[in-house]
């Protein structure tokens, strides 16, 4: 959730709850400090579904409609509710007054700060459906391409930039960065993973194509004066899976899940960023 859509929410619902998972024991769907808000007629968020998500939602709706502002509640996850995580929960709900939507949106806005980016280049077929995709993600994404024409296509509210020389936007791109490139000229897919490869914090970097463009690829970087074990770095073609689906919308999902894999990988092991606010929403401490 961005704060920009926590935003639109909450000033479309003036009487809603917000939900957190104050304390988390045994397996649970969400981690503690997840939280969704509740209105009497909409819902923002999740905290993991299911009939303890069912339980929260309709303890809600009784405050909202009772005019009460608060309430604890301390849930089993199992059979006795239906579920089998085996853990248990507390979920305290509260009145999202103008203190509990301050501390929401200054969670939102530190949580879409820490998200890691992720460059699309080349807003062709595949770059396309990639873009929704990652659209969808915790993920800072931004669609690159020459061509405008091609990015006039894109839904409206994902980022795009015409950018005559690509190439630069890996240069300046922030650490840790997930490249993808699929543009429509394969020199220019070159001079591309050759930043991208130069850049050791990336978390991703992946161009579409055949086992061929990678030897193109391989012994042109090393013509370059590229370093031969930093090719190793390169997934090259993306999305393969070993399925060998060459359809653009299985590319792309394919090939998103793949760069999730890499980001989370490289976040276990250096962590991430920047770390979203830990403070509870509902609880304000």
């Amino acid at each position: 959730m961005s704060a920009a859509d926590l935003t639109a929410f909450l000033e479309a619902n003036p009487d809603a709850i917000a939900c957190e998972l104050t304390s988390v024991r045994g397996s649970s769907p969400r981690e503690q400090g997840t939280f969704m808000l509740v209105a009497p007629d909409a819902l923002f968020g999740t905290i993991g579904g299911g009939a303890l998500e069912y339980m929260v939602i309709e303890h809600a709706r009784r405050l909202i409609a009772e005019g009460r502002a608060e309430e604890a509640m301390d849930v089993p996850l199992g059979p006795e509710i239906g579920q089998c995580c085996g853990g248990r929960v507390r979920v305290d709900l509260r009145f999202a007054d103008a203190s509990v939507r301050k501390s929401l949106l200054e969670r939102a806005a530190a949580d879409d700060e820490s998200r890691p980016s992720v460059f699309v280049f080349g807003a062709g077929h595949v770059g396309r459906v990639l873009a929704q995709i990652l659209h969808l993600l915790p993920v800072r994404l931004e669609v690159i391409d020459t061509r405008q024409d091609e990015l006039d296509l894109l839904p409206a509210d994902i980022t795009a930039r015409r950018v005559a020389m690509p190439e630069a936007v890996v240069r300046a791109a922030p650490p840790g960065s997930a490249f993808v490139i699929l543009t429509h000229d394969h020199a220019l897919d070159f001079l591309i993973a050759a930043e991208a490869l130069a850049r050791p914090d990336a978390a991703y970097v992946g161009m579409v194509g055949s086992k061929t463009k990678r030897a193109k690829f391989s012994s042109w970087y090393r013509e370059q004066g590229g370093e031969a074990r930093l090719l190793d770095r390169l997934v090259l073609p993306i999305g393969a899976q070993g399925i060998g689906d060459k359809r653009p919308a299985v590319i792309a999902a394919l090939a998103a899940a793949e760069i999730m894999v890499h980001i989370g990988k490289r976040e276990a092991s250096v962590g991430p960023m920047a770390a979203p606010a830990k403070n509870g929403v509902v609880s304000g401490q």
